[in-house]
């Protein structure tokens, strides 16, 4: 069997099921009981790559893609993880995240548990699903998968690294990564060179690691972003694979395009990482990553090798006046495609459980909040001649809301020219923080001085209070310790 080629496969079919073809969209349905009940236009804006392969499969008599992969490349060893965080609770947690991605029915997920639990491992997934899945069937997972019978023997591993009577070359390689102790890395990668491809907790490779710590070092410390650079040059030369995906998807493109990273997402590109890979949901492809987070430096960089996913969002997103007019008909409504591919809707757990709808209005609304994101004010006045709503709040943002965390000082003066209420209340992130807040709370709290200066302008109330924590946006700035924005703030002399 040609793995190459059932993969190839899985990529037409899901271009089919995304292009509407009824024989594809029934291929779907006969394999996977879930979207039984699904209309069209919902499969075409959620299914993944992963349902694709998971069809593929099942249609061949395996349980699911993992199986027939395994059947296809056999290995006389299970690829086990590593350790690299020697603390039990931050593993914990992990089996926790496990727990509710399971109830949310995440395919990477369901491989996971079908892969390391015991009594799912021919299971379908409508089958996983059903199973009751507990904190310990998940901590269970995380000790199968780290090479362990049983958590407690997990947990015995960890303490024993964590006090220094056990060695772990993954986490030493990591270790020196971290600390940006390049040398410490070649030497590990030299003493064992099967590190380059080795897998951490949750499937993360080194080079996935050190994509991650850039982009926690980026703004802090130019010697240690230096050293992380290096690092990753390090593991591509070891032969790292660029395209390598964690758990759920997650390769280290996708994590170069969520830290803003231009420069390392060229290098991985040229070293064979693919601009379409899916993480966390249909169309989550490395550009939409960035397009989330308003990153307009990289998103351009990965949209020169192609706008994928191409829907109304992305487009937005990207400014593409031109591509934007292929989603409307002749009559003015959206195409089908306008909301195809749009499964991907949060980066982690730290936003809510959410599902975009396949309405009009909201895939408009989306996609005027995406441009605002990145400041592509040459699409706005189209995006609202169409019907988007400036005061719509899709996926727990509204477009000031979103132009104000961006620092988009070009939306913001758009939106408020054209309408948008600076005081509207809305929503931002998670269950914990954003509830009742206005733009100003948000431009307090980031320190984004121009923007608060221009909110204040145009009307922003200074003493507004949020619904969570009462607190005005004077007390934000004072909190988040934002001087410049506190001092400006003081020099107004009123709580208006």
């Amino acid at each position: 069997m040609n793995l190459e080629q059932q993969k190839k496969r899985a990529r037409e079919l899901l271009r089919a099921i995304r292009g509407g073809q009824p024989d594809a969209l029934a291929r779907l349905r006969r394999q996977d009981p879930r979207w039984a009940d699904v209309n069209d236009a919902h499969v075409r804006q959620l299914a993944a790559l992963h349902d694709a392969l998971y069809t593929l499969a099942r249609e061949q008599g395996f349980a699911s893609w993992p199986k027939l992969k395994a059947y296809a490349q056999p290995s006389p060893n299970a690829r086990h993880t590593r350790v690299f965080v020697a603390d039990i609770n931050w593993i914990a947690e992990r089996a926790r995240g496990l727990v509710h991605a399971h109830h949310s029915g995440v395919p990477a997920a369901l491989d996971q548990i079908r892969e390391w639990h015991p009594n799912l491992a021919d299971a379908t997934n409508e089958t996983i699903q059903r199973a009751a899945f507990t904190e310990s069937d998940a901590q269970l997972v995380y000790a199968r998968e780290h090479g362990f019978d049983r958590w407690e023997d997990l947990a015995a591993r960890i303490d024993a690294l964590a006090r220094g009577r056990a060695e772990e070359p993954f986490m030493a390689a990591f270790v020196a990564i971290d600390r940006g102790d390049v040398d410490g890395l070649r030497s590990q990668l030299r003493l064992h060179p099967q590190l380059a491809h080795a897998r951490g907790t949750n499937g993360n490779t080194l080079l996935n690691l050190a994509t991650s710590v850039i982009g926690r070092t980026r703004r802090t410390d130019e010697a240690a972003q230096r050293a992380a650079h290096l690092a990753v040059d390090a593991l591509l030369e070891a032969d790292a694979n660029a395209d390598e995906a964690n758990d759920r998807g997650w390769t280290p493109l996708h994590q170069a395009g969520y830290a803003n990273l231009p420069d390392v997402a060229q290098r991985l590109i040229a070293a064979g990482a693919s601009v379409d890979a899916e993480a966390h949901g249909s169309g989550g492809t490395p550009l939409v990553i960035a397009l989330f987070w308003g990153h307009r430096e990289v998103s351009d960089l990965l949209a020169s090798y192609g706008v994928t996913p191409r829907n109304l969002r992305a487009a937005a997103g990207m400014g593409d006046l031109a591509l934007v007019e292929t989603f409307f008909t002749v009559g003015g409504g959206l195409t089908p495609d306008a909301g195809a591919a749009r499964g991907f809707y949060r980066p982690h757990s730290g936003f809510p459980d959410w599902q975009p709808s396949t309405d009009s209005q909201d895939v408009l609304d989306e996609a005027l909040v995406w441009a605002c994101k990145t400041d592509r004010v040459e699409v706005l006045d189209r995006l609202l001649e169409a019907g988007a709503r400036l005061d719509a709040d899709p996926y727990r943002g509204t477009p000031l809301i979103w132009a104000t965390v961006c620092n988009r000082s070009r939306s913001v003066a758009w939106l408020l020219d054209h309408g948008a209420d600076v005081n509207q209340r809305a929503t931002f992130g998670g269950l914990s923080h954003g509830q009742g807040i206005t733009a100003l709370h948000l431009a307090a709290q980031y320190g984004h001085g121009a923007i608060a200066q221009l909110l204040v302008e145009r009307g922003a109330a200074l003493a507004a209070r949020d619904d969570l924590y009462h607190a005005t946006p004077v007390e934000g700035a004072e909190y988040f310790k934002q001087a410049a924005v506190s001092a400006y703030f003081a020099s107004l002399g009123t709580t208006r």
